[in-house]
């Protein structure tokens, strides 16, 4: 395909000649176009890191173990539920080791350290989501 150069008058001046549904159509391609050019993509490592790093704590470990804390807070957890909120504690604290891993496997992809790749994530740095006293 040829490649033509036409200063942006030009262009203006031919849209302007355009009927308005198609103008509104070459509007529409040109935002399009526009959204393409500035968005930064990701690779696909960075996105499955990311996508890794966004997952959380499944939602039914997350209630049980908030449950599991209420009542020991209460002083009502019997010596099986006990064991139960050390063992969802060792879960959650699993699941924390894996993202914080993932994060420093994308600090490395981008060449960042951990707190920067923190602060462009505009994350915080995390909270265990376990109770260490449990």
């Amino acid at each position: 395909m040829p490649t033509i150069q036409v200063e942006a008058e030009q262009l203006l001046n031919a849209a302007l000649q355009l009927p308005p549904l198609e103008l509104d159509q070459l509007v529409a391609r040109l935002q399009a176009l526009r959204r393409k050019t500035k968005v930064p993509r990701l690779s696909q490592p960075e996105s499955e890191l990311l996508r890794r790093i966004n997952q959380g704590v499944p939602a039914q470990l997350q209630q049980r173990y908030n449950a599991l804390r209420k009542r020991r807070r209460r002083h009502k957890l019997t010596r099986l539920e006990q064991q139960e909120l050390l063992s969802l504690s060792k879960q959650i604290e699993h699941l924390d080791v894996e993202r914080l891993q993932h994060l420093a496997e994308l600090a490395q992809l981008r060449d960042l350290s951990l707190p920067d790749l923190l602060q462009q994530l505009g994350l915080n740095p995390p909270e265990p989501a376990y109770d260490q006293t449990s």
